[in-house]
């Protein structure tokens, strides 16, 4: 089963991997502190304890090993805070006595140096202690010395220190995601401008990238622009051999038509119709590759202004069509822009009102809008309109409803070829004032 079932994004990554590690290193550090605080506590005590029998020894030697010559009864005890219990062949001295089921024990054991025991269930005596045991002679007098602490105070205060180190952790913790979290937003504010760049780039605003980024992100910036570049040239190779070879076979083909068409010669009249028909095929594949040979579909960092090409159009169709009046409908501003490129434009507004000029009893109407991130095209005429069983046949290619209108059948299926490379949608529908109303909507 892997772990990650989907992608996730970079902060998420790193915060995924830092902050387990973070508190992790946390945790092992705080195991250690107690683990290390424990010996170091024990450690200091067995040399506290270790050096109060040495001091115990010193006085029963100056003593000569006369246990009723040392001041004994509560002194050590208040001196040291310790309990402790000397024996001797001839007298047992503990103090105080409600440790002694726990010395006395010990006083018989031949264990030497330092005892430790735990979960003793004696009243008034503790359950946790650390003594230290030590057997030496005086004078032929064998003697045994043992000094003992109770560990339980020592452990509560161990354990409110090892509290307050957990709860200084847990701090630490949140200063760390706090810390990792600022370093992460300030190490992906290039990808954010790479971001913003790319978005400019997609909109049209710019035809390359320029970005201050950082040298791991350079090489890929320096790619992005040469894939551009490529791009570029391809699209402008592919233009120019469609143009060239448009313009070489489109003269050879008018000649030949032309010779075909003459009926002086002595040629068959359904031969010369059923070539000169052939021909006119061939010449109106021709056209319509021509005519596809100036858009090439969506590209980075191309854009037009549809309401100054619009313009420029309806002025143009104005004194091509002089009876009729074009109209422009849109809320956009002059600047605004839309990421499609040039041609592609000209092609689906030259078109549609080219279109709607034709069938239009006397208006055309253009509408532009932008709805969020989707560009709307509207064009519609006052003409006689299309039945709604011949709407299905409009765009496909070669297919005219009327025959006595000039024209090749192709403006509408190039319009939707355009539209479809785009990943927008081509509707027919009838106006409000009968004619054909044509809705185009393309996601920016």
């Amino acid at each position: 089963m892997t772990l990650f079932r989907k992608p996730i994004s970079v902060k998420g990554a790193l915060l995924l991997l830092l902050l387990p590690a973070g508190i992790g290193l946390m945790a092992i550090a705080w195991l250690v502190h107690g683990l290390l605080l424990e010996r170091m506590s024990r450690e200091f005590v067995e040399s506290r304890l270790k050096d109060e029998v040495a001091f115990l020894e010193h006085h029963i030697r100056q003593a000569e090993g006369q246990i009723d010559m040392l001041q004994t009864g509560d002194y050590f005890q208040e001196v040291f805070h310790h309990a402790f219990a000397i024996q001797s062949p001839a007298q047992t001295v503990i103090s105080p006595q409600s440790w002694h089921p726990l010395l006395s024990p010990m006083l018989q054991s031949d264990e030497q140096n330092s005892i430790r025991i735990h979960g003793a269930e004696i009243p008034n005596a503790p359950s946790d202690i650390l003594a230290y045991r030590k057997s030496f002679v005086v004078e032929d007098t064998p003697i045994t010395v043992i000094v003992s602490e109770d560990m339980g105070a020592l452990q509560n205060s161990q354990a409110e220190l090892h509290l307050w180190t957990a709860i200084v952790s847990i701090l630490l913790i949140f200063l760390l995601v706090g810390v990792i979290w600022f370093g992460i937003n300030l190490s992906m504010r290039p990808v954010v401008s790479l971001q913003a760049t790319l978005k400019r780039l997609q909109s049209g605003e710019i035809s390359r990238i320029n970005v201050k980024a950082p040298e791991e992100f350079r090489p890929l910036v320096q790619q992005l622009n040469q894939l551009l570049d490529s791009l570029d040239q391809r699209l402008e190779r592919s233009r120019e051999a469609l143009a060239n070879l448009s313009h070489s076979v489109k003269t050879p083909i008018a000649a030949v038509r032309q010779v075909l068409e003459d009926t002086s010669r002595p040629l068959g009249n359904d031969l010369r119709h059923e070539m000169g028909s052939r021909l006119g095929d061939i010449d109106m594949q021709l056209e319509a590759e021509m005519r596809r040979s100036q858009f090439a579909g969506p590209q980075l960092g191309k854009s037009a202004y549809p309401v100054k090409q619009a313009r420029d159009l309806l002025w143009m169709l104005g004194r091509l069509y002089p009876e009729k009046s074009f109209e422009l409908s849109t809320s956009l501003s002059e600047e605004s822009r839309w990421p499609i490129e040039e041609h592609d434009l000209n092609e689906i507004l030259g078109n549609l009102l080219d279109n709607a000029g034709k069938w239009s009893a006397e208006c055309a109407e253009l509408s532009l809008e932008q709805n969020g991130g989707v560009a709307n095209i509207t064009v519609t005429d006052d003409g006689s309109g299309v039945a709604e069983d011949e709407k299905i046949h409009l765009g496909q290619r070669g297919r005219r409803l009327d025959e006595q209108t000039p024209g090749h059948g192709l403006g509408l299926a190039i319009v939707r070829d355009i539209v479809a490379r785009y990943g927008g949608e081509t509707s027919f529908s009838n106006g409000l004032k009968g004619g054909l109303k044509v809705q185009i909507r393309i996601s920016l």
